[in-house]
């Protein structure tokens, strides 16, 4: 069983958090032409997948 030699630094374990980033939603075009956020109502139509 593999045991660490030393203890992992706050810092170490900081920098290899720092590549779990979260992806921003970007908007998607609608049947309507109109921009919306993905999973959401337009807020023109007020439809939902079409």
């Amino acid at each position: 069983m593999a045991v660490p030699k030393r203890r992992v630094s706050h810092s170490r374990s900081a920098m290899r958090r720092t590549h779990y980033k979260v992806a921003l939603k970007r908007p998607v075009k609608d049947t309507d032409g109109s921009w919306k956020m993905p999973h959401m109502v337009n807020p023109n139509t007020g439809e939902y997948k079409n």
